[in-house]
């Protein structure tokens, strides 16, 4: 009997805010809420965006006056509009018109004349040019004349081709959330994420730990890119260019297994199995699949799955943009046919299915909890969803190492007979939606369109509902089906497609004879959608697919497992724990992250473990790791 992975937490923060209790899956469909959740959706992110501040049951602004809720979010919602997804680049980023770089030049003395320059000593090379003569002076200044020329860099700005990225909400610093000195801004991003997920299941962690063993416990996440700004890997490859010291943090803490690495020492304090994949833009479903596997076989009873990415940097722009991969202003003015002289319309640079040029970088963090099926029965946990396989498959032979190839065949169609083999062919044909990767760029957008079409037509499925989250949050590279999978528990639980907004229409060259990508959000109601496709076509050949089961999908299968009364003892036990995730989304709402952050605690005396031959005991668990292991050779010894 195979266990079923089920979601029980979710959480994270990418351009549209907080992930917990779907908060940026309505941000993206704002147009289409209720009243209600408009309104709550805006004063959560009010608080996030350090606009306001709630304290004593009320809202006050920086210069102390007060408001109302409803106040709050009429005052402040065009701000917080203009303020969240895709946007222009802001400047706690980087000034995208005035970039510093270094301007090479020769420089040489006039004829018959020399270049002469004072200085401190100590600055002088330790090895002078042969052609360098040097007087001193007083107070340890030196006069330097050169005879001939010398190669110079000239402090400079530029303006940057590319201008748009998809930023966390404008205000909100993960690191002000906790103690986070000397932390590369991915990795800042990890804790608050990965401690957003671990408190929206509504259990205690350590009531998690008590009912299993310690190694029964999986962490699966990283960073394709790495951590690149100064604290991590960029500040380290750049030091001697720049005249600075490497520091002893950078490069541990640049390395791309880190958020793996943090959520485990930091947030859980677990000692269970831990992993790093990357796989280009399909590193979340990689690190995915890794997870669900190891609960599928037994090995592992709950894990906590994710990714997390920063890379609005200059560096890491110039490197994509001149692959011609990123949507420039030039090409964004051309698509839009922007007036001359004028700014394009940056909230429409990521322009999934639609005439477009090129993809928008982001920054985001996604982490999910999954359980088995049992033990989630057992502590009243609250399921999201299921995800039943992950699917991967390499491109074969291949001439341009980032072009799209023949491997996302295989991932989807193979994604969509796994979920019409569990669940029926009929909830697949008729109430089944796609989360593409929707790159938005002009290669993908007809590769992919293809791709759904054939395979449409292999399931005999006739308009087909297409999102593409990345129209709204931009690319986050190893984060972007993270993305993906949240936005699909929003579609679940309020029953509404996000369309794909920013175009105004489908692109002539999209194959979408059996597709429905509409630019306006889609109503399918609540159970509405029994099962969400992700797809991800990463550079390389990186191509992953999975199929996320509905929640009232999910607790039909349990119930045909375990029998009503079972269910009903299980739906008591889950409302305790959903008033429990409800005080900690309260708390959220109001700013009080109360992000998870263990440094130094609690940590285990190596010589308080004991091992025998059965079983090993680790101080801080209750149960035993078991040693007990069956020949899985008999056949063989």
């Amino acid at each position: 009997m195979s266990r079923l992975p089920v979601i029980v937490g979710f959480g994270g923060f990418n351009a549209a805010g907080r992930s917990s209790f779907h908060h940026g899956y309505r941000r993206t469909v704002i147009e289409s809420l209720s009243a209600e959740d408009r309104q709550e959706t805006l004063v959560g992110l009010a608080t996030l965006m350090k606009l306001v501040s709630f304290t004593d049951g009320q809202y006050s602004d920086a210069e102390g006056n007060s408001y109302t809720a409803e106040e709050v979010a009429s005052k402040y919602e065009e701000q917080i509009l203009n303020s969240t997804l895709v946007r222009r680049i802001e400047e706690q980023h980087l000034d995208v018109d005035n970039v510093h770089w270094h301007k090479e030049a020769t420089i040489a003395p006039a004829e018959g004349e020399a270049l002469t320059f004072v200085t401190k000593k100590k600055q002088l090379p330790e090895s002078l040019p042969e052609s360098w003569q040097v007087t001193e002076l007083d107070d340890g200044m030196v006069k330097v004349q050169l005879l001939d020329g010398v190669n110079v860099k000239f402090d400079a700005t530029r303006e940057m081709p590319v201008k748009s990225a998809g930023q966390l909400p404008k205000g909100f610093e993960p690191g002000e959330h906790y103690t986070s000195r000397f932390h590369p801004r991915g990795l800042q991003l990890t804790v608050v994420a990965a401690s957003d997920a671990v408190q929206s299941t509504g259990i205690e962690w350590q009531t998690i730990v008590d009912a299993v063993a310690p190694d029964e416990i999986g962490v699966y996440a990283s960073s394709v890119m790495g951590q690149n700004d100064e604290n991590g890997n960029g500040g380290m490859m750049k030091s001697r260019l720049m005249g600075k010291r490497v520091t002893a943090k950078q490069l541990p803490l640049g390395l791309n297994t880190m958020p793996a690495d943090f959520i485990n020492a930091y947030v859980l304090g677990s000692v269970g199995q831990t992993g790093a994949l990357t796989g280009a833009c399909a590193t979340f479903l990689y690190n995915l699949q890794a997870g669900i596997s190891d609960i599928v076989s037994g090995k592992r009873r709950v894990v906590l799955v994710g990714s997390s990415e920063a890379p609005i940097q200059s560096e890491i722009i110039d490197g994509y943009g001149n692959m011609s991969a990123l949507a420039s202003v030039d090409g964004l003015t051309k698509v839009l046919g922007t007036p001359e002289g004028e700014e394009p319309d940056y909230r429409k640079a990521s322009r999934p299915f639609g005439e477009n040029c090129g993809f928008t970088l982001a920054e985001s963090a996604q982490f999910f909890m999954l359980m088995d099926d049992a033990l989630a029965l057992e502590l009243g946990a609250d399921i999201h969803g299921a995800v039943p396989e992950v699917f991967i498959n390499a491109d074969g032979p291949k001439k341009s190492i980032s072009a799209p190839g023949p491997g996302n065949y295989i991932t989807m169609a193979k994604s969509l007979a796994n979920a019409a083999a569990i669940i029926g062919e009929e909830s697949v044909r008729e109430r089944s939606f796609i989360q593409a990767h929707g790159s938005s760029t002009p290669a993908n957008r007809v590769t992919e369109s293809i791709i759904f079409d054939k395979v449409a037509e292999a399931f005999d499925i006739k308009d087909w509902p297409i999102s593409a989250v990345k129209a709204f949050v931009g690319h986050p590279l190893s984060s972007a089906s993270g993305d993906q999978l949240a936005s699909s528990l929003g579609v679940f639980k309020y029953g509404i497609v996000p369309g794909v907004k920013t175009i105004d229409k489908v692109a002539d060259d999209v194959y979408d004879d059996r597709l429905n990508i509409s630019v306006k959000d889609v109503a399918v109601g609540q159970q509405g959608m029994d099962v969400s496709f992700l797809n991800s076509k990463g550079f390389g050949g990186n191509n992953a697919s999975a199929a996320v089961f509905a929640p009232h999908i999910v607790e039909s299968m349990m119930t045909k497992r375990y029998g009503e009364d079972a269910m009903a003892t299980y739906r008591e036990r889950r409302e305790a724990v959903r008033r429990h995730a409800e005080a900690y989304e309260q708390a959220a709402l109001a700013g009080d992250l109360k992000t998870i952050y263990k440094f130094g605690e609690n940590m285990i005396d190596e010589a308080d473990i004991e091992i025998s031959a059965d079983s090993i005991s680790m101080p801080g668990f209750d149960n035993k790791i078991d040693l007990s292991a069956e020949n899985p050779y008999k056949d063989m010894v």
